[in-house]
This record gives structure tokens, sequence and C-alpha cells, in this order.
């Protein structure tokens, strides 16, 4: 569910596929320069698009909003990124303009695809589209749905949101449904696409770096960051600072940060300008634009520090955090005449600490059912390889002040980019375990991911500043594919239990009805929302004492014995019972109950902790997260 396709990309080709399932009943919709040739049968299987929701909410497509195909072909670049990584078959000598060089190839790339046009070059995503993508969807007999979208907060209600909506049928018909955590990190109660029923995915960093040496005209250097492969900054250029060549009646802070139309034209053309990010302009983008609208030499943007590369491709710019933007304004104030250079960017793997999540990813609590952890797991999302629509970038290739070539690889970042990893490695594990529902590979994933970096140590989450990782930064953690393949114990759920989960959350009967189209007795305890049977447990609101249940599913050895270990929240008291599970033959499924208690008599913030099951093979860990809260009479009293 995304932009399209770019049909013709090298990720797309069929060698090797086998002829898709007689099960299949998807169509090739033909279009605007797309017609059936382009879904080859062995790896494009199906492809359909969506415009009348679009049309009927944000009026007819018109030729001002972009280059735009009414067709399944992707203009704006972004579904056929997501299709790539996803499933795309191995590419050789794969690069961004000579950067990422390497082979490429999808997580799971002898998996079919189909396509469903349902977002447009405008940015626009109709909710009536998306429904109507998703039932399509269903009847085609599609295994996984990978939905890279999603608006951020406010959250519609469940029984009010499309993807919603549309997901819960996809997965009570064993579709798993993977979603994108949203861009609006670091602050929490940011993520999106919280129903329990999807996976929602966070977005890490890798351990590839793309270094650039800005050389001073003492012969000192700086390095940051840029995807600038061209020329025109191999010579020294006078360098200054945005605040220093502010227009008239524009304020040193607005200039400072390269704000558009905040720099005096004369004194900008021909030089490099440094910009430091403010609070109300934290964009590289911008301010590159600014200057390069101004014919200015180059950039050089100081902000937070952070792996995802920001600045554009196409103009001499580089990214440096604030210790190294001041480091050279302090040369600057000390030379009469100050230059600098730039060297070329380049690839470099290995040297950095990964992976980590990255700073713009969404984190949780979430807002609309905080007793349901989101984001679920992460996996990478940040500088990511993948194929690319050329007609994306045509916009920018015919302006007269850049010199490029198309491309049909490109770099991207977002939780948009880690969503399809988890949708590939969905797609791995449903091959080997084809009878496991959407909330066991959920609960395979959850229970098996990594805490750790490649090194070891507890993995960091980018932010303000930097911190330990916890469950609202990755949910159960880092991806880690083959330990999800032997779980050794899943935490499984039925449709029904979701039905039960929204009279919890208070919806009334006639909205679940609708929402559902199935009648499911259930009452409305909120007890529901804690024992929901997921890979977690989390307690926004503990008072004195608690106690949650779960229920576990053997699908290692048939004889087989778990052991309880925990791993408790800070101030909070855990107890399990039975912390012993024995399974047999004849025993494939035990209960137990986790009960907390408040060691603390005063209002709290959230704390982390885990639930490990081990049989001397397995772990099979849950985070666990609890709040103390103190009763509200003896808060006002207080």
């Amino acid at each position: 569910m995304d932009t399209g396709i770019w049909p013709e990309s090298e990720s797309f080709r069929d060698d090797g596929m086998g002829k898709f399932p007689s099960r299949w009943k998807g169509i090739c919709q033909e279009g605007n320069r797309f017609n059936r040739s382009h879904c080859n049968s062995r790896k494009i299987i199906g492809a359909r698009w969506y415009i009348k929701g679009y049309e009927a909410e944000f009026g007819k497509l018109s030729p001002s909003d972009g280059v735009e195909f009414l067709s399944p072909r992707d203009a704006v670049g972004h579904g056929t990124h997501t299709s790539s990584t996803a499933s795309g078959a191995e590419v050789k000598n794969a690069n961004f303009r000579g950067l990422a060089q390497g082979i490429a190839r999808g997580g799971a790339p002898s998996s079919w695809l189909a396509i469903y046009k349902v977002c447009w070059a405008t940015g626009g995503c109709s909710s009536a589209d998306l429904l109507a993508a998703i039932d399509d969807a269903i009847f085609d007999g599609v295994d996984i749905i990978s939905a890279s979208l999603g608006s951020p907060p406010p959250l519609s209600t469940y029984v009010d949101d499309a993807l919603a909506i549309g997901s819960f049928h996809a997965v009570a018909r064993g579709i798993s449904v993977v979603c994108s955590a949203g861009n609006t990190g670091p602050y929490p109660q940011t993520v999106i696409n919280t129903a329990p029923w999807v996976m929602t995915v966070a977005a890490s960093t890798i351990d590839r770096d793309f270094p650039a040496v800005i050389t001073l005209g003492n012969n000192q250097t700086v390095v940051g960051q840029s995807f600038y492969t061209g020329r025109g900054l191999n010579k020294f250029h006078p360098i200054v600072y945005g605040a220093d060549i502010a227009a008239t009646n524009i304020d040193g802070t607005s200039a400072g940060s390269c704000d558009l139309e905040t720099l005096n034209a004369t004194l900008a053309r021909g030089k490099v300008i440094l910009c430091f990010q403010s609070r109300w302009q934290r964009s590289a983008a911008i301010a590159s634009k600014s200057v390069l609208e101004l014919k200015g030499a180059g950039v050089i943007f100081a902000q937070f520090p952070t792996k995802d590369v920001s600045c554009p491709w196409s103009f001499p710019s580089v990214q440096v955090d604030f210790e190294a933007g001041t480091s050279l304004l302090t040369y600057m104030a000390a030379s009469r005449k100050p230059v600098v250079k730039f060297s070329f960017s380049k690839t470099v793997i290995g040297q950095q600490l990964a992976p980590e999540i990255a700073y713009f990813s969404s984190r949780g609590p979430s807002s609309l059912s905080p007793s349901v952890l989101k984001p679920d797991i992460a996996a990478p999302g940040v500088d990511i390889l993948a194929s690319w629509s050329p007609a994306a970038s045509s916009k920018l290739l015919n302006s007269p002040q850049t010199k490029a070539s198309p491309f049909n690889f490109k770099l991207d970042s977002g939780t948009s980019m880690a969503c399809p990893h988890i949708s590939g490695i969905v797609a791995l594990l449903k091959g080997i375990h084809p009878k496991w529902s959407p909330a066991a590979i959920k609960s395979a994933l959850v229970t098996t991911a990594s805490m750790k970096d490649e090194y070891g140590q507890n993995t960091v989450a980018e932010g303000a500043p930097h911190k330990q990782a916890d469950p609202f930064d990755y949910g159960g953690g880092n991806v880690d594919p083959n330990k999800a393949l032997d779980p050794g114990l899943i935490y499984d759920i039925k449709p029904s239990d979701y039905v039960c989960f929204l009279y919890a959350m208070g919806y009334n009967s006639t909205a679940i009805g609708l929402m559902t189209r199935v009648h499911t007795p259930c009452h409305k305890s909120v007890k529901f929302l804690r024992n929901l049977n997921l890979p977690s447990i989390t307690l926004p609101e503990l008072k004195q004492r608690m106690t949650v249940s779960r229920t576990v599913t053997n699908v290692g050895p048939v004889n087989s014995i778990y052991v309880a270990r925990i791993q408790a929240p800070a101030g909070i008291d855990v107890s399990v019972e039975p912390w012993i599970l024995t399974f047999n033959s004849t025993t494939k499924k035990l209960k137990f109950k986790v009960t907390f208690c408040s060691q603390l008599k005063v209002q709290g913030r959230y704390s982390f902790g885990n639930l490990y099951w081990e049989d001397g093979i397995h772990v099979v860990r849950i985070p666990v997260v609890v709040r103390i809260v103190i009763n509200n009479h003896l808060y006002s009293e207080t």
C-alpha cells in the first residue's frame, strides 16, 4: 500500500521466480504508462490504483501537482523504495551516485509482489481508497500487507481509522499487516498505527556512514556527513555565518538558520554559508535551498547529533554537529579571510556503533491505547539504499541549477524504510511456518528481538540527549530474523479477542459491529486491556497491586520445561505463578499470572523491565512497562 511502483527497476526482475499460486485472484489494472505487460506474472503479479476517494477528498489532480501517473506507476519513488526493500531481487553494483555501492536485495527476494497505489505525488492518501485497496488485497489473496503510511497525532479511534479497520479484517483472515511507527520522534506519545493487531515498526541505524571532510584555511579539518559527490568545492571558498549576512529587516536567528528569504543575496553569492539549526528552522534541505537560490557556493549545516543524513545530494552541503559548527565559528572569528573546501563524500562501513534508534522514529506510549506497547519492533530505517523512480527526480534534474543524471537507486530514511524490512522477514517466517497466525508471527519477532548493539552494549536511542533505549523506543528491541525462526514459545491471539479489546476500550456495540462485521459476546471489562495476550505487559496505572495473565503456546520441542526469570521495573515487586511451565505431547498451552506490587507511595514515571521464560535453549523475553499512580482522591488532597 504505497505510491505505486517503477516496474522496469532491476529489483523487480523475475529471474528464477516460480509462477504465482493458483489461489491468486489479483489483476493488472492498466493506466497511464502502465499496461498488462508490466505485471510480468512471476514477480509483480498484480497492480491496482485508487483515485476516486482522493478526488472526492482533495479534488482532481492537476499539472501544478507535479509529475504523476494515473496508473500503478510510481511518480514519487517511495513505493518503489519500500517494495524493493521488502521483496526486491538481487541487483549487483547498486549505488546512489557512487555511494553505498554493493549488492542490493530485498528481505524476501523470492516472494511475489502485488501493488496497490493509494497515495499520490501531492502526499495525499484517501481513507476511502485505502479501505478499498485492503478489501481488494484480501480478495486477491495476499499473505502480507506492508503499509508505510499513516497520520501523526491526534490519532483517530480504532473504529474510525481506515488502516485500523482494514487491517483488522486482513488479520482476521490470517494476513499479517506491517506498518510504520511514524517520524515525529524523539518525543513521547507520537507513535502511530497503534492497533494491537498490526506490527508497528520503529527505525534504527546501520553501521554505514558517509563522511565528508571540511578543510579550513589553516589546514585544520572537520568531519561531517554528506550525500554530495559532485564537483564544485574542491577549491577554497569564502565562508560566512548566515546571521552575519541577514537580509534587511531579518533577525539574526532566522538568518543564522538560513531560512528561506532571510539572507542578503549579494553577500551570499559565491560563498559557503554556515547555518545553525534553530527551534524554528530544523531542516538542512531548507537551508540548502535558501543558499542555492542566492547562488551560494555551498552549505555547512550544524545541528543536533544524528546519523540520518538530511542534506540534499544535489548541492554542495555537509551536515555537522553543533560542536563542529561552533569550532568553525571560532576559526572564522580568528581569521581575516576564512575559507573552506569540501572533500567528496565516501562510504565507510563498520565505523559506527549500530543499531541505534533513529532520532526521528516516533516513540511510545500510545496516546490512544497506552496499555498496548508500541512500537512493537525496530528495523533498519536510516540511509537505506533501495530502488527509486526516475520520474521522482525529474523536476530537480530539469533545474538549470542542477547538473545530474537520473538515478535508479536512492538512499532514504524513515520508519517507512524500516517497515518493509519487517514485511520481508514476515514473508520468510510465513514461508517456514505457514500455519502461524499474524499474532504468532509478531510474538516470534518481539520475544527474540535484541536489546544490544553489535558490540554487545545496550542499544542507544538518539534524542535530546541520547539515552539507553527502552520499550517506548523499540518495543521488544532490534529484530533478529534468525532467532525468530525458532522462538520456543509464542503468545497467540484470536481475532475475537481483538473484538473484546474494542469493547474494553469503551466503544459502543454499534460502532464495533460496523467495524468488525461480526458478533462476539464480550464484557466491557477494563481488565481485558491488560490481559490481552500480547508479547508485552504494559500497566499505565498501577496503584497498589495488580495481576495480569498470559498464555503461551509451545512451538519448540514437544517435551520442554521453561523457568521464569524477572527483571523487575524500578520500584516494583513482581512475582510469577507458576514460575515453571512444563509442556508435553498433551500440554501445548499453559497460562501464567504475573502480579505487580508498588513499593512507592508517590506518583511515578514509567519504568521498564523484562519477563523471561528459559528452557536452556530458548530465551523468550517480553518487555514489561509499568507506571505507578496514586489514587486520584489522595493526589488531589496532596
